[in-house]
């Protein structure tokens, strides 16, 4: 997988993970019609979004997430649900939520990256043993 994902790259692809017709690109509703001229495109400035797409999915797939992680993310980003609605749902408050789907993101980014997730909460107890 490559190199380079960050927090915010996942999270802006996350939503088209979850979107079948995502495969051919988010529609740009400021775009001009088909039918008119287009300048010459340069391809080397392209879009990287396929290539996040594609990974981004593999990840999803691969990635050691749990099932409270899953759920988050894909009702945060993939039903765009609020923090509080998915609280209410599963009888939880809204910052266990948001830890749980900030975490998954986090674990998502890193195994992306091919490294290991590490958080506050592990650097705490490993500092305390």
């Amino acid at each position: 997988m490559a190199g380079g994902y960050d927090r915010a790259t996942v999270e802006r692809t996350l939503p088209a993970v979850f979107d079948p017709d995502a495969a051919y690109g988010m529609k740009n509703e400021q775009a001009p019609d088909a039918d008119m001229p287009k300048a010459q495109t340069d391809k080397k400035k392209g879009s990287s979004f396929p290539a996040h797409l594609a990974d981004v999915r593999r990840g999803w797939d691969t990635a050691d997430l749990t099932l409270d992680e899953k759920r988050s993310i894909v009702m945060r980003y993939g039903l765009d649900w609020t923090y509080e609605e998915i609280g209410g749902l599963f009888e939880v408050h809204k910052s266990t939520v948001q830890r749980r789907a900030e975490r998954g993101v986090g674990k998502l980014a890193a195994h992306l990256n091919g490294d290991k997730y590490i958080d506050g909460y592990d650097q705490l107890e490993d500092e305390a043993a």
